[in-house]
């Protein structure tokens, strides 16, 4: 399966333009707002704040232990992590993977943000130049059998 982005994939935008990518998947049935994909990134966030808005406690963290950089270029260290589903996209053009986020107690603009490690488990292909993230999707490998 080939993802590619065409001139018709730019329709809508206005240029110029240098936004990031943010997506609204659902995250445990879910919808976040405001989900940065970012992949410079390593690891998958997801922030305390949201994550207790999701009506999550912090008896449902596992411990974790390493530190993580890039708030105010300073460490951060992350002492709780969790797996949950996340599913971006739309039935019939949906995909679901088990994310692990590390929870993070810091002030962002974002809710989470999908890293590297997440932008992987779906194969997916981000371009903040046609503000998509485009992945294979169970109909499309289906119409391939």
């Amino acid at each position: 399966m080939t993802l590619e982005f065409g001139d018709q994939d730019l329709e809508g935008l206005k240029f110029p333009q240098d936004d990031p990518l943010v997506i609204t998947p659902v995250i445990k049935n879910y919808h976040v707002m405001r989900v940065l994909v970012e992949n410079r990134a390593f690891v998958d966030i997801l922030f305390h704040d949201t994550f207790i808005r999701m009506n999550y406690n912090d008896s449902q963290l596992i411990l974790f232990g390493a530190p993580i950089y890039g708030f105010n270029h300073m460490e951060c260290k992350v002492k709780e992590a969790i797996q949950l589903p996340v599913t971006i996209g739309e039935d019939p053009r949906e995909a679901m993977q088990m994310l692990n986020f590390q929870v993070v107690n810091a002030a962002f603009i974002y809710n989470t943000i999908m890293g590297r490690k997440g932008i992987h488990a779906f194969k997916a292909v981000p371009s903040t130049y046609h503000m998509l993230l485009k992945f294979p999707t169970r109909t499309v490998l289906e119409r391939r059998k």
